[in-house]
């Protein structure tokens, strides 16, 4: 066999990888467990198991755990699993006094559709004004890797009362250059969710969580965050990855974020 051939076949094969991944790209991109998980009221009486209509007329399911706390927490997950994945983490902070929603976007946990970089900020909408609307309560954003990318675009058009950004990137075309870097997947990507031309502008008070050993977002992404917002804002890091920060924050991590937001809020911390 020639070189010309082995040359041919060797940019016939990477051109197919290209027009493969560009088609298949949001299979790589979102991992949702589209099972409904079951609503735990028999041991969250207070919890309300609810199905919203987002304003193309997806429906989405959620939970929402009234809080003692004059303010909300918008959970906006990850890129895999579902609410019910989350529920035992934000628990913890439902018992120091913040009432919780946790959504699920469109293609996760019973939820209608398929997931996208426009519905998913519109999902995350109409939770807000759900919220809004139902609670009389302020909303903070509590955004988790993906979750921080859709909480950074809807803080750019709503006032909301603090961000709180975990284990996130700025671009996650630069996220995605990390896992590929064979490919020019910042040209290829369809949803991008790039946030640097919001931050300067964003003053909403904003604690920015990350794993110093995160290898699915490194830590400089998140930082990319933190040096790019323009408002108030607090750095707070735990020896841990992607996956296992909650785990390894520990009392601490609930600790941290309860008392980041009472000071946001002007609210007395709890003893």
């Amino acid at each position: 066999m020639s070189w010309r051939r082995v040359l041919v076949g060797l940019v016939g094969g990477y051109l197919l990888i290209l027009a493969a991944v560009t088609v298949l790209q949001r299979k790589l991109q979102y991992f949702p467990d589209g099972a409904d998980p079951p609503a735990p009221t028999a041991l969250i009486p207070t919890l309300r198991d609810l199905t919203l209509e987002a304003s193309d007329g997806t429906k989405l399911r959620a939970w929402y755990l009234p809080g003692n706390d004059p303010a909300t927490l918008l959970v906006l997950h990850g890129n895999a699993g579902h609410r019910g994945h989350r529920l035992a983490w934000f628990r913890q902070l439902h018992r120091r006094g913040w009432g919780v929603f946790l959504l699920d976007y469109r293609g996760y946990g019973g939820s209608e559709g398929s997931p996208n970089q426009k519905g998913l900020i519109e999902d995350a909408q109409t939770a807000h004004d759900w919220i809004v609307r139902e609670t009389k309560t302020p909303v903070v954003l509590f955004g988790e890797s993906l979750g921080c990318s859709v909480a950074l675009h809807l803080a750019a058009t709503q006032d909301v009362a603090a961000l709180v950004l975990q284990s996130g990137g700025v671009d996650l075309g630069q996220v995605a250059a990390d896992a590929y870097p064979f490919l020019p997947v910042r040209s290829l990507m369809w949803d991008r969710f790039n946030s640097t031309p919001l931050l300067a502008d964003m003053t909403t008070p904003a604690l920015v969580i990350h794993g110093k050993r995160d290898r699915t977002i490194r830590m400089e992404h998140g930082r990319a965050i933190f040096d790019g917002l323009g408002g108030p804002k607090e750095w707070l890091t735990y020896d841990a990855g992607h996956n296992d920060l909650t785990a390894v924050g520990g009392v601490a991590y609930v600790g941290a974020v309860s008392d980041f937001l009472r000071g946001t809020l002007k609210m007395p911390k709890r003893r």
